[in-house]
């Protein structure tokens, strides 16, 4: 969720500067800013193979008041090395380099970690085929009504920008759209959807009894008995009650803007960055949602597949993306090597729609197991005080949060839980309706509900009560 906010902070450098505060982290505002604009359009230029103009546009018009700073950036998208140069105002300059295999890494000139990608063949993957390779029509008036709905734009900002959604019930796509330019094959860019793969990633080392949810986090510099960060355990940063002093990812204010975690896009070792902060709270008392617990989730899967790059990548692929089938799928890595864990990975909506349906199925993909059992309710048990309605990596309706009660009266059922990230990216799982839902756009965060994703559940709730397909048709 930082990314949704770093588009408003170079305008804000200006007025702490004049103002003598922070004058020195100032400094790193523009690097910051420049660094997300240049991984954004390199990502979707390279790996989506959109048209980085509208994606520019489209962004800055999700991110109310961004203009000012977009209009004094300068933008360079190099198609014959691949790489996207951003620059502002002449104080601030970012590299994003693509490269095959692990999509884009910001340069920030001390190198970037060596990965390969193995090219060894997939087995067959466990998990039955969704859909035909053409697109899916709706299968009912209804559902194709929903879809209208979805899609239409409103007279007056704030405009949706809706880039695809795909309905999926009883294990096969009976809906979906796109927009212009975008496909069944378009990787779209989760954003903090990330996270739930991240958390997807930890349930398979507790499986295999190369992580304990509830033990302390093996981070080297947090093991001496005198350090109290000895005592975060994975569950707190998978439920982001670590109490680490890294600020929030959830506000949007002048002086969150120059937060710890926003300051880590700047970093080549992200996880390393965030290791090394104190805690603001004791590990379980408080919740606070930021993008660190997961950088370092990441660096946890890293050391626990074989410490290099290629090995973590390579446990991903084997241990849950080739065994459900998802082929357009890319995990952006940082300048060390690390998976971008946070908010880097892309995926096509369908590819999205499959890994909800792991969860829809609690864990298990053509009878294997991928998930411990019971992680799936795990991940949607609701955690103390997090008043958006949150798990163990997924959003969830299981309580009485100020979240879920909005939810739930906007049309969501009380069993839903789902993966987000900002500006209107969801993977919602419904097992009552036995339904996965996908929803990739680019919404602007408030007011609540901008991206129309409520009328959205309801409408697709209503159109296929009682339904039972066995297949669905295409155009």
């Amino acid at each position: 969720m930082t990314h949704r906010r770093l588009f408003l902070i170079a305008t804000s450098a200006i007025a702490l500067s004049a103002l003598g505060f922070g004058i020195a982290r100032a400094r790193d505002v523009p690097q910051v800013a420049t660094g997300f604009v240049a991984s954004l359009l390199c990502a979707e230029t390279f790996v989506s193979r959109l048209d980085p103009g509208p994606v520019l546009a489209e962004t800055t018009d999700a991110m109310p008041g961004s203009w000012l700073l977009t209009s004094s950036m300068t933008t360079h998208v190099d198609r014959v090395t691949r790489e996207v140069t951003v620059s502002l105002l002449g104080v601030g300059r970012s590299r994003a380099v693509y490269r095959d295999g692990v999509g884009c890494t910001l340069d920030h000139g001390d190198g970037i970690a060596k990965v390969t990608v193995s090219s060894d063949e997939r087995a067959p993957p466990l998990l039955p085929e969704i859909a035909p390779s053409s697109l899916v029509a709706s299968a009912t008036p209804e559902l194709s009504a929903a879809l209208d709905r979805a899609f239409a734009e409103p007279d007056a900002p704030p405009f949706r920008h809706t880039h695809a959604v795909v309905v999926v019930k009883d294990g096969r796509v009976i809906a979906e759209r796109y927009a212009n330019g975008y496909g069944v094959d378009t990787q779209l860019l989760g954003f903090s959807a990330t996270k739930s793969v991240i958390s997807a990633l930890i349930g398979i080392l507790v499986r295999e009894h190369k992580l304990v949810p509830h033990g302390p986090v093996p981070v080297t510099v947090w093991q001496s008995p005198d350090d109290p960060r000895h005592a975060i355990t994975v569950d707190q940063l998978l439920r982001h009650t670590a109490g680490l002093a890294l600020g929030s990812s959830l506000e949007a204010s002048l002086l969150s803007a120059l937060e710890p975690v926003n300051r880590m896009l700047g970093e080549s070792d992200m996880a390393a960055f965030a290791e090394g902060f104190p805690l603001a709270t004791a590990p379980g008392t408080a919740w606070n949602y930021h993008d660190g617990n997961y950088l370092i989730l990441s660096q946890l899967i890293r050391n626990a597949s074989g410490s290099a790059p290629d090995d973590a990548l390579r446990f991903a692929r084997h241990e849950l993306f080739a065994p459900l089938g998802m082929d357009h799928v890319t995990l952006q890595v940082d300048a060390s090597g690390t998976v971008e864990g946070s908010g880097q990975m892309l995926a096509s909506a369908r590819d999205w729609a499959r890994f909800g349906l792991l969860y829809l199925n609690d864990g298990l993909v053509g009878g294997k197991r991928i998930l411990p059992e019971g992680w799936v309710n795990y991940s949607a048990a609701p955690t103390p005080n997090a008043f958006v309605g949150y798990g163990a990596g997924f959003w969830t309706n299981r309580d009485d949060s100020f979240g879920a009660r909005h939810r739930i009266t906007h049309g969501w059922p009380r069993d839903a839980f789902f993966a987000k990230g900002t500006m209107g990216q969801y993977v919602i799982v419904i097992p009552s309706e036995h339904l996965v839902i996908t929803r990739f756009g680019r919404t602007v965060n408030w007011p609540l509900d901008a991206d129309g994703v409520s009328q959205l559940v309801s409408d697709v709730v209503k159109a296929t009560k009682g339904m039972k397909m066995a297949g669905a048709g295409s155009d």
